[in-house]
């Protein structure tokens, strides 16, 4: 399964480890989307920064 994951708010004045998290999902700017495999390491990095993104199930 994959996971398409949607900047919808932005990093300004967030920490250090939420850019991380943003950028290790391949988000750079608000409505950037990416369509990443369902993976422990992504869904890591998606709890870190959940109320900064949107994410949907794709098949």
């Amino acid at each position: 399964m994959k996971l398409k994951v949607k900047l919808v708010r932005g990093l300004a004045g967030k920490k250090k480890f939420q850019k991380e998290a943003i950028r290790s999902l391949g988000l750079r700017k608000i409505n950037d989307e990416r369509i990443l495999e369902d993976n422990p390491m992504v869904r890591g990095n998606i709890e870190k920064v959940k109320h900064l993104i949107q994410v949907e199930e794709v098949k």
